[in-house]
């Protein structure tokens, strides 16, 4: 049985906690016993609304909680094997730290950490400890990506082309740290490493970038982006971000990669295959939301006693390492910047 406590219930932590009681009542063997938050409301149940919803819809029972304000007496007065951090992301590394040398494992929401440097005291703990660091870099477990990286990888349509990448939708009201660039990083470090991270993971890392974006909303760092990845290759990869987008739009996020035998789309929620002779077609993909697929992937391993080899330390500090080189390329204009 692994024992979680959670830290953190905004949306996603929120989210977590629905999908970890399916999980027990799917038989599972994981359970929850304990949260983590300053919010008494939320302590309580009162939700948050995020951009994507969960895929739970379960009636939780908030009683059933050990409930904590402070990360230190949790871990004192609890006998966990893992906690999972859905906390802002400047807490993240004094959390995860906190927790991996305490002797648990941990689960940290993305991105990863405030910065590169982070990152790397985050993986250090990790290897000092002994104990596991899984990143939610949930798009590494969303099925029209995950079926993506499958083509990429068996080359089913021949070698790639183009990709392009796109995640847009209104700016986030959740959270006012979110709009802050010193505390989140903005829509670089919170948004767009969704699919900096899809791009490290299918293609590697690049050899350069060029970004450019601009600032709207004060304060908030760069809030449109726009990405070209540069690779030995040649193919053409971009990805574009916005947080501005207001009124009715909703949110968004999609993607296209022509191959040289076919291409596949991601649009309105819907996955098409099309290969360059024959019809194309809608693969039969998982309807669970890659944050189901994460949650069990990670209860899993530790249940199986094994290690964690996707969204691991290392290859998600490299993602934000190219989120940093895109923010230096944006500051200088657009100029292709090396990966740090």
């Amino acid at each position: 049985m692994i024992r979680i406590g959670l830290i953190g219930l905004g949306f996603m932590g929120r989210t977590h906690l629905e999908i970890y009681d399916r999980l027990e009542k799917e038989g599972v063997q994981v359970v929850v016993t304990a949260l983590c938050d300053v919010d008494p409301i939320k302590m309580e149940g009162g939700a948050v609304v995020g951009n994507i919803g969960s895929d739970s819809g379960s009636s939780l029972d908030f009683n059933r909680y050990r409930k904590y304000t402070s990360v230190s007496d949790m871990l004192e007065n609890e006998q966990l094997d893992a906690v999972d951090i859905t906390l802002p992301t400047f807490l993240h590394k004094d959390a995860a730290i906190q927790c991996l040398q305490h002797g648990v494992h941990v689960l940290c929401e993305k991105p990863m950490a405030r910065d590169f440097q982070q990152c790397a005291d985050m993986s250090a703990a990790a290897a000092n400890s002994g104990r596991q660091l899984m990143i939610g870099q949930c798009l590494r477990f969303w099925p029209a990506y995950v079926r993506l990286k499958k083509l990429v990888k068996d080359q089913t349509y021949g070698k790639v082309l183009a990709a392009s990448f796109y995640r847009g939708g209104g700016t986030p009201t959740w959270g006012a740290w979110l709009t802050n660039n010193e505390l989140s990083g903005g829509a670089m470090l919170d948004m767009h490493v969704h699919d900096t991270d899809v791009v490290n993971w299918l293609f590697g890392r690049p050899n350069s970038v060029s970004c450019q974006a601009r600032n709207v909303i004060p304060g908030s760092g760069y809030d449109i982006v726009s990405t070209h990845y540069q690779y030995d290759d040649g193919k053409i990869v971009n990805a574009q971000a916005d947080w501005t987008l207001q009124g009715d739009y909703g949110f968004d996020m999609s993607f296209r990669v022509n191959f040289e035998r076919g291409n596949i789309v991601l649009k309105d929620g819907v996955v098409r295959e099309n290969p360059n002779e024959g019809k194309g077609f809608v693969p039969e993909l998982s309807p669970e939301l890659g944050y189901y697929h994460q949650l069990r992937y990670f209860v899993e391993r530790l249940l199986q006693d094994k290690p964690i080899e996707e969204a691991s330390p290392n290859e998600t500090m490299d993602s934000i390492a190219i989120i940093e080189a895109e923010i230096r390329s944006a500051n200088a204009g657009g100029a292709w910047t090396e990966i740090g």
